[in-house]
């Protein structure tokens, strides 16, 4: 790490092991019959070797400014366009520098200096510069600007660095073409590894001033790829950029995204070779994957976690003892049992165990169907829950949920059980997502996150403080003393304090029962066996430069 010196505090590293095997070469591009390439050689591809990659999702982008979006389906594809101020270490959570090359930080901790690369270059051709950063971080903090185009909010960076009028950053200044000069308001022990983050990708000044609101789907960065074409609800397709500020990257000449929402569909496109590279395996298809000697299976480190969320805008999910009534009847272990297939354990927590600063002194809410219906009665509903509820339970699979449908309606008939009717909605996955931030339509919903950055601040304070409503809280869950032990946790430098903060942050949580933390994963994706150099990250999206075919 260059210039890193930020007390105690520790990036979350957490290796990621790809399994590896041989096979002759797949779809796609390839140039004329020949040897292969070893990554670092050459940034020509031998001839006969496979340049262009096909990869299957689960679902669509919503947008590709990654300043606006918070969705992991639109962070993967703008992580390929976009470079940020400085990134993670390939596997892990541990920052390096990427456009600023070194840096340095003040003793108190507010003011941060850092170096640009030289010679970066946007890909409309405009030179990556101090002004520039300046402008993507001013365009982001200004609620009032007008680059901030209708239906647009920066929701990352209030969740990261407060709401407006108590802003962690207080200025971002260019000192010279190569130097940025960021000065803070209070000290934030998470500021580097938040600003690593995808979401603050910096684009080109020029591309967002010409091209106005259209810019969200004709995305403008300095990243190992060049957006080319998005097909809405089928593909993106994405072009090597040749003039690439690291030598020898992207090993790929093109790669196209496509969406393909059916777990068994995007597994037998894999299969048939008219994809290289698949996300959210499901858990049922796994052994056939194994036993196939054409295609390899990757483990993305488990870092996650799914939830079932209340809307405390509704009655009665305002009453705390409702929200725990309902916890004591969702079987986790029987979900994980029927839909997981042993790739994930039961949550406890808002984070997953691990996470430093992780509470395994709280024990769980048991599922136990006639405790349930005690507390409903204790909150004054003997006979259940009066009239009927919306349920929102998600239409794509997730790595955090391969099958969002048929886990709603095991958790649906033990609620009917207990005397609580609700009925399924799954909307299309931006509608979804607006919906449920907008909290008018869905009485309980399910969602699930991947850490960002590997500290603790990103999950509980991004989920679940009351400066996330409605960036990231979708429960609207507000608690003064959770709020109070956030900020302070935020400023402290000292990792065990801020361990032992958090600990006490989740005993609150446990009793407010905004959620029900359903599972912890470990995703599983699948590719053909040739495709080498892929190290998926931890927090659920990665660059795909260092990617090749043997």
């Amino acid at each position: 790490m260059k210039k890193r010196r930020y007390h105690r505090f520790l990036g979350l590293m957490l290796a990621a092991v790809v399994v590896l095997a041989g096979c002759n070469g797949g779809g796609g591009s390839t140039a004329e019959p020949g040897g292969a390439t070893e990554p670092g050689e050459s940034t020509t591809p031998a001839p006969g070797v496979q340049t262009e990659l096909v990869m299957g999702r689960g679902g669509d982008s919503v947008a590709l400014d990654p300043a606006i979006v918070t969705d992991g389906e639109s962070l993967k594809i703008t992580q390929q366009v976009f470079d940020t101020l400085i990134d993670y270490k390939e596997g892990t959570t541990e920052v390096e520098g990427e456009l600023a090359e070194s840096w340095e930080v003040s003793p108190d901790g507010l003011k941060y200096v850092f170096k640009l690369r030289p010679g970066v270059k946007f890909h409309d051709g405009t030179d990556l510069d101090a002004e520039a950063v300046v402008f993507n971080f001013t365009r982001w903090s200004d609620p009032t600007s007008e680059f901030k185009f209708e239906g647009d909010s920066f929701d990352y960076y209030d969740s990261m660095f407060g709401p407006d009028g108590s802003r962690v950053i207080k200025e971002v200044k260019a000192i010279d073409e190569a130097t940025v000069e960021f000065t803070l308001n209070n000290p934030q022990a998470p500021f580097l590894q938040n600003i690593a983050m995808p979401s603050f990708g910096i684009a080109s000044p020029a591309a967002i001033q010409e091209k106005k609101e259209t810019f969200k789907s004709e995305p403008v960065g300095t990243g190992p790829f060049v957006f080319k074409e998005w097909k809405r609800s089928d593909s993106i397709t994405l072009d090597k950029n040749v003039s690439y500020w690291k030598e020898g990257y992207p090993k790929l000449e093109r790669v196209i995204v496509r969406s393909i929402p059916d777990n068994t569909a995007r597994f037998n496109a894999l299969q048939n070779g008219e994809i290289d590279l698949m996300e959210d395996l499901s858990p049922d298809h796994l052994s056939t994957l194994e036993s196939n000697s054409e295609l390899q299976k990757i483990e993305r480190p488990p870092f996650n976690l799914a939830y079932i969320g209340f809307n405390l805008k509704k009655q009665p999910f305002d009453n705390p003892k409702v929200r725990i009534a309902l916890n004591h009847a969702v079987n986790k272990q029987g979900i994980i049992d029927a839909f997981f297939a042993g790739q994930a354990v039961p949550a406890v927590n808002p984070m997953p165990p691990t996470l430093w600063g992780y509470n395994d002194k709280i024990a769980d809410y048991e599922y136990d169907l006639e405790k349930a219906k005690q507390l409903l009665a204790e909150a004054g509903y003997p006979d259940g829950l009066p009239g009927e509820y919306t349920f929102y339970a998600m239409p794509v699979s997730r790595p955090y949920m391969p099958d969002g449908k048929k886990v709603a309606e095991v958790i649906q008939a033990d609620f009917e059980k207990i005397g609580v009717k609700v009925n399924i909605e799954s909307p299309e996955w931006a509608t979804y997502l607006e919906d449920v931030q907008a909290g008018e339509k869905d009485d309980i919903y399910m969602l699930g996150w991947t850490g960002d950055n590997g500290d603790p601040d990103n999950f509980i304070y991004t989920l679940l403080d009351k400066d996330a409503i409605p960036s990231n809280n979708y429960s609207y869950y507000a608690n003064e003393e959770l709020h109070t032990i956030l900020v302070e946790a935020q400023q402290e430098t000292d990792q065990d304090k801020r361990s032992d903060l958090y600990m006490k942050a989740q005993e609150i949580i446990k009793a407010d029962a905004p959620w029900v933390p359903l599972v912890h994963t470990t995703p599983l994706l699948a590719a053909k066996a040739n495709l080498k150099g892929y190290v998926p990250a931890p927090t659920g999206s990665e660059s795909y430069e260092s990617i090749y075919f043997e």
